[in-house]
């Protein structure tokens, strides 16, 4: 068997104004990145076409180490899609260089569900990532220039909460001071560095509709508070227009290829985990415009990537999605009934059952939206056909949902036509039931005053979603939300809960489908700009580490080829 990176270089890769002629955007219209990626212009995006258009989320059960793989999952869906004469497209998010050179190695897929050129969309890409970062930094060498210029007249703001990003995972900038060495250097000050799909910048570009609104959110990006409690936001600065300047290309939506020559968008990129784990609003509008069927992905487990999905994201974009896969793996789902990562490789029908508590939660939280799903089993070489029909009785017979087994990853599109049949069948059969919008919590106003606090928000996700027992703020956590109840600014804003992947809990190393455990909001962030309110759960850093062995251990150029990625 071939390596993906392997299978990627020998791939036949179409000229992207020929990948662009088939979902009818005119080569003129396309600003190029050598000769397979471009950047589409706003102006393709048809919200009459929109309308009439299905669209698909991809998630999956709680993330382990031995992988899950929504992302194959998702291209092979496309795939198979197009294999039974669907049009459709898949709309994924960029990879970070966080986990290319650390914990993943590549976000592209895999075997023969991929996306092309897999090696620079792994690293570099159209350089969105790398505009973000400038983007937020130069938001902060701006906000220190703007006291350092007025230190004798006015004092620097007593609660900095702006923080920079590097698009590298570096635990030792997790916390630092700057401006040390004398006055020339700056005022002396505490910081720290996030990752880039961390940044709120990130979730901006991925939440705008319009450089209009990018422009007016940067505007209210919230900086800091003055000695008098009062906010201290990015439009003070003057600077807004010049942060546009940075994303004005990054705003446009990027078009790469699959393994067979179908368009896929790829745009945007924040983590489920720490962020609210989408590709852009525009690119999801821009697929719906093109297509009859788009396929997107969340980030992470459906306790996390989904529910942001369902909960952020589609009250902006105005529309849920039509069906949602739920991948699943034997592996994983051996993994959180408590056998061991060294055995997970081998038949065990009884791991496999108690695994079943962690699908079975997924699935029920999804259904609080009224979503229809279908279950998707990746299958691996050591998976037995016992343990494969065992998950598949559980979930038709007990569950009474379709299991459908997808072969994307070793036979691209042709592997994947049944569950590409299944997906039509099951949204023109069952369409979905009732919007379902306010299911976990509302953001509504009723007399003026919010149908729920922001704490209330909170406490719906965590109790619906996660199951916890017991909530435990911080005496932190708490001062900022009481802050933020006191502004009506804020009153409708959802809320975006970064936490482990690994586990329902805040604990990454507790599995399976845990009750009745307490649940800690260690401090509350606010993105005002993006227009939500992050809690941070237990000991979740937004700057992620590297492994033991990371992947960059692995990733060379051979030959004028990369090699080791994916």
């Amino acid at each position: 068997m071939l390596t993906d990176i392997e299978i990627s270089n020998n791939s036949h890769l179409e000229p992207i104004e020929k990948i662009a002629a088939k979902v009818n955007i005119q080569s003129q219209d396309l600003e190029p990145y050598g000769h397979y990626i471009a950047k589409i212009p706003l102006k393709y995006i048809d919200e009459e076409k929109m309308k009439s258009s299905r669209l698909i989320l991809v998630t999956s059960i709680s993330a382990t180490k031995a992988g899950i793989g929504k992302t194959t999952v998702s291209i092979g869906l496309t795939l198979g899609l197009n294999k039974i004469g669907k049009k459709a497209i898949a709309v994924l998010r960029e990879p970070s260089l966080g986990p290319c050179f650390g914990m993943k190695g590549g976000a592209c897929g895999g075997g023969y569900a991929q996306v092309l050129p897999m090696d620079k969309i792994n690293l570099h890409f159209t350089g969105d990532f790398h505009a973000i970062t400038s983007a937020n930094n130069m938001i902060s060498a701006m906000l220190d220039n703007y006291f350092y210029q007025r230190r004798k007249e006015m004092a620097p703001l007593k609660t900095v909460l702006w923080r920079r990003v590097m698009d590298v995972n570096d635990r030792n900038l997790r916390a630092i001071e700057t401006g040390l060495g004398g006055t020339a250097n700056g005022i002396p000050a505490f910081s720290g560095f996030d990752i880039t799909p961390a940044s709120e910048i990130m979730a901006i570009l991925c939440l705008s509709t319009s450089e209009e609104d990018l422009r007016n959110r940067i505007d209210n990006i919230l900086l800091g508070y003055r000695e008098d409690g009062s906010e201290f936001l990015c439009k003070e600065l003057g600077i807004t227009g010049s942060i546009v300047a940075l994303l004005k290309d990054a705003l446009q939506p990027n078009l790469v290829q699959t393994t067979e020559n179908t368009p896929v968008i790829i745009h945007g990129g924040p983590f489920a985990n720490i962020a609210h784990g989408c590709n852009s609003i525009l690119a999801t509008k821009m697929g719906l415009s093109l297509s009859d069927y788009v396929i997107t992905e969340a980030g992470f487990g459906a306790d996390l990537g989904a529910e942001k999905f369902l909960d952020i994201k589609c009250r902006q974009l105005k529309r849920l999605p039509d069906l949602v896969v739920l991948v699943a793996t034997c592996n994983g789902l051996k993994m959180h009934g408590g056998v061991d990562e060294a055995n997970i490789k081998e038949p065990n029908i009884e791991g496999l059952k108690r695994g079943f508590a962690n699908l079975d939660q997924h699935v029920n939280n999804i259904r609080q939206w009224k979503r229809n799903i279908i279950v998707a089993f990746n299958r691996f070489a050591n998976d037995t056909d016992e343990e494969i029909q065992c998950l598949i009785d559980h979930c038709e017979k007990e569950l009474g949902v379709r299991c459908v087994i997808n072969n994307g990853f070793l036979k691209g599109g042709e592997g994947a036509k049944e569950i590409a049949q299944a997906v039509c069948d099951e949204i023109e059969q069952h369409p979905a039931c009732g919007e379902g919008q306010e299911a976990i919590y509302s953001t509504a106003l009723k007399d003026g005053e919010p149908v729920q606090t922001i704490k209330e928000r909170i406490d719906a996700v965590v109790n619906k979603i996660y199951h916890a027992g017991t909530i435990t703020y911080t005496d932190n956590a708490l001062d900022m939300l009481k802050k933020i109840q006191g502004d009506k600014y804020y009153w409708e804003f959802p809320v975006c809960i970064a936490k482990t992947q690994y586990s329902f809990s805040d604990d990454p190393k507790v599995y399976g489908c845990p009750k009745d455990f307490n649940f800690t909001i260690s401090d509350i962030v606010i993105n005002r700009g993006a227009r939500f309110i992050v809690a941070i759960a237990g000991k979740m850093m937004r700057m992620p580490g590297l492994p033991k062995e990371p992947a960059a251990k692995h990733i060379d150029v051979v030959d004028n080829k990369i090699v080791g990625l994916s």
